[in-house]
């Protein structure tokens, strides 16, 4: 609970300066925003605040696995607020640039709900104040068509997912007769055998998270959204938000209905997981618009975040935390090269990006370090994130885990075709309109200098990934 009260303090400070401040002293409450986040994120990794204990009568948990995702989050959601801070200075955004601050961490708090909620009705609260301020981030932009289409889309896939969501609760009510986690799980293991509506349950409750995770069939709002929406709010839905979505629905999967876990939702994942991965690839290779390739791509990638969580062992949950820790840098890597490039050019399709080598060798650089990442290809970190993943899958044992495996490995060599097609259009195609030799704000290199640094050292350093495993098996 302290993580939850931190992060309100923070939000009480940034609301309360862009409420009574003058215009002209609200010119810095984006770096006054990173100021207060940045401490809050490194007090999260306190060791006073990596404890176990529950709150609400048990609807609220916390412990050392749960912090150290949060704290992920926190150092994702942080990079993302600084490389906001060029585009919030822009004329159309500075009057409400507070505003994206103050909506950013009210989102934040609900997915710190959703990832410590151990009863449903705690769920779709955290869920509902994730999803809605997101919304309005998404149409935050409100002078472009696109951005009132793309929150048109969100929202109306988010209330549908909502419904469809509380539907499968309502027939996990019947069968249980409680909305714990704990009680739902033990009067599933009482219960003999798996009846029809069980899996209709689950199939409504995971077709709901799904949509959150853009899996295949639920992801067709995904390039929509991500094309529309302002980069900064892009990078953050691509991020942050499904890697707390993929947390709290591994911890859904697990603790509530892991006993049924052979007999119902494993054959649902596979199709699901073999469906996102191959879909995303496939649609990410007709791309020219460089957001929605991302989305395309961040389909996939959810894909093999997904992997982690069928897994089902200890060594699975590390993964996911791993994978996600280094998609943040990754991702967030490629979106922050993007938005220096739109914010200085208003350019974002591949063709631009042609020759871009000849006159920004560095901002090239870190778009190839991403994807290369992205891709997995060695010594990055996205390489080593790949390899736990399908390592802790395949410790599973059954013979359709090596299937899945395999499948997964064939989509990793699609995906390295388009990842490099990106890198060769900065180093090998020439164009005569290529985009000109311009400066970042330094906010922007700061940023970037922080994901290259992870990228690197996550590939390098192996300590860790060894302490989330030590975490997780702790």
């Amino acid at each position: 609970m302290k993580q939850e009260i931190g992060l309100i303090v923070v939000f009480l400070l940034v609301f309360l300066f862009d409420t009574f401040m003058s215009r002209k002293q609200q010119t810095t409450i984006g770096l006054l925003s990173c100021f207060f986040f940045a401490i809050f994120t490194a007090y999260g990794f306190c060791p006073s605040v990596l404890t176990s204990w529950d709150a609400f009568h048990g609807m609220y948990a916390t412990s050392p696995v749960i912090v150290n995702i949060k704290n992920i989050l926190n150092v994702g959601a942080l990079i993302v607020m600084i490389q906001a801070l060029r585009w919030a200075d822009q004329d159309m955004v500075r009057v409400r640039r507070g505003e994206f601050y103050e909506l950013l961490l009210v989102t934040l708090f609900g997915m710190y709900l959703m990832i410590s909620s151990r009863h449903f009705l705690m769920f779709v609260i955290g869920l509902e104040t994730a999803s809605l301020p997101l919304a309005a981030m998404v149409a935050f932009d409100k002078h472009r068509y696109e951005s009132h289409e793309a929150a048109i889309k969100y929202i109306l896939t988010a209330v549908f997912s909502s419904a469809i969501f509380m539907m499968g609760l309502s027939f996990v009510y019947g069968l249980a007769g409680s909305l714990y986690y704990m009680d739902i799980a033990a009067s599933l293991f009482v219960a003999t055998g798996v009846n029809t509506l069980l899996i209709v349950a689950l199939a409504f409750v995971i077709a709901g998270v799904g949509f959150k995770l853009s899996l295949v069939p639920f992801h067709l709002w995904t390039a929509d959204v991500y094309q529309g929406a302002p980069t900064p709010v892009t990078s953050y839905l691509s991020v942050i938000s499904k890697g707390a979505a993929a947390f709290a629905f591994l911890v859904i999967l697990w603790q509530v209905f892991g006993c049924v876990y052979s007999q119902a939702w494993e054959w649902m994942l596979y199709a699901l997981i073999i469906l996102t991965i191959t879909v995303g690839n496939l649609f990410a290779l007709r791309q020219k618009n460089m957001k929605r390739f991302l989305a395309f791509s961040s389909i996939s990638q959810a894909g093999y975040i997904m992997l982690g969580v069928i897994a089902y062992n200890a060594m699975g949950l590390s993964a996911l935390m791993y994978y996600i820790l280094v998609y943040i840098f990754s991702n967030l890597a490629a979106f922050g090269v993007i938005g220096a490039i739109e914010n200085a050019t208003g350019k974002v399709s591949m063709d631009d990006y042609n020759g871009l080598y000849k006159t920004n060798p560095r901002l090239s650089f870190t778009m190839m370090l991403a994807m290369f990442s992205l891709a997995g290809i060695p010594p990055f970190a996205g390489f080593f994130s790949k390899f736990f993943i399908f390592t802790s899958a395949l410790n599973q044992g059954s013979v359709a885990m090596y299937v899945l495996v395999l499948v997964a490995l064939i989509n990793t060599i699609i995906s390295l075709y388009y990842y490099l097609l990106v890198v060769k259009a900065m180093f090998i195609k020439n164009d005569d309109c290529v985009i000109p030799r311009f400066r970042s704000a330094s906010s922007e290199r700061f940023a970037l200098w922080v994901c290259v640094a992870g990228i690197i050292g996550l590939g390098i350093v192996s300590c860790f990934y060894n302490h989330l495993l030590t975490v997780v098996v702790g």
